[in-house]
């Protein structure tokens, strides 16, 4: 079954669980504009991108970028957290008008889900613990390694294609990853390059990236398809807030870089 096949799987069992979706008309960029609320669907488990502060408010890169661009639309942002395994066949049955989560775009996905413009540049890393940091270094040491990926991301396909002799684990949110990283269950992670920093910190430099970036990778903001004028929308919004540095100043606030550009 292909990535594009198991999105559509999930998709269909939410129609069974949840009865059709909304008519369609509340899908038009007019209805989002009439509500005056762009949905926002997002983990808001994955620092530095979308968390929750100690004071309980949701804060992250994909946080500020969402709320930025919701301003330039002219709308108020609502933030509706989701698991990562079914966010994207959320957005199919309209929980949300868009997804912002550093969702990869894939031409797998593009079958599925529309696009925004690019607003992320990265690329896929290997993360393993410090001690394990000269054996493991790319992925022709992973045969037979125990690897971390949450399920139903680029990740975990990634590894199913140029790493089949890997003994893939699949998870459901970063933080049970890591921990199974940290206490040795698994041998390592693939995650966003992006994310290393955080993870070094929070682990107090015991978890660190390995080897080189994989593959480049650009995110962008997913939306249901067939939507071209709110992908229209969005791509003018990320355009102004790139043409006056707003997308880079949060860039900088979050990883000291611009990350927004290739």
């Amino acid at each position: 079954m292909t990535f594009a096949d198991r999105l559509r799987a999930t998709f269909l069992l939410m129609l069974l669980l949840g009865g059709p979706p909304p008519a369609a008309a509340a899908d038009s960029l007019a209805a989002i504009r009439a509500r005056g609320v762009l949905r926002i669907g997002l983990e808001g488990t994955y620092p530095p991108f979308g968390y929750q502060a100690e004071n309980g408010d949701l804060v992250g890169f994909d946080v500020d970028i969402a709320k930025a661009v919701a301003a330039r639309m002219g709308l108020a942002p609502q933030f509706l957290p989701s698991k990562w395994e079914g966010i994207l066949a959320a957005l199919e049955v309209q929980r949300f008008d868009v997804v912002v989560n550093q969702v990869t775009i894939s031409d797998e996905r593009r079958k599925v889900y529309d696009f925004s413009r690019p607003y992320t540049y990265s690329g896929l890393q290997l993360i393993v613990r410090a001690a394990d940091a000269d054996k493991i270094r790319g992925p022709d040491d992973l045969a037979g390694k125990r690897v971390g990926v949450l399920l139903g991301t680029n990740h975990e396909q990634w590894l199913r294609e140029h790493a089949p002799k890997s003994d893939i684990r699949t998870y459901e949110d970063d933080a049970t990853r890591n921990q199974e990283l940290l206490v040795g269950r698994i041998d390592a992670v693939l995650n966003d390059r992006l994310i290393v920093g955080n993870v070094t910190r929070q682990y107090g430099g015991r978890l660190v990236a390995t080897g080189p970036p994989i593959l480049p990778t650009q995110q962008a903001i997913a939306v249901r398809k067939g939507s071209p004028e709110l992908v229209a929308a969005l791509d003018q919004a990320l355009a102004s807030l790139a043409a006056d540095g707003s997308l880079a100043r949060i860039s900088e606030k979050w990883f000291t870089a611009d990350v927004t550009k290739p």
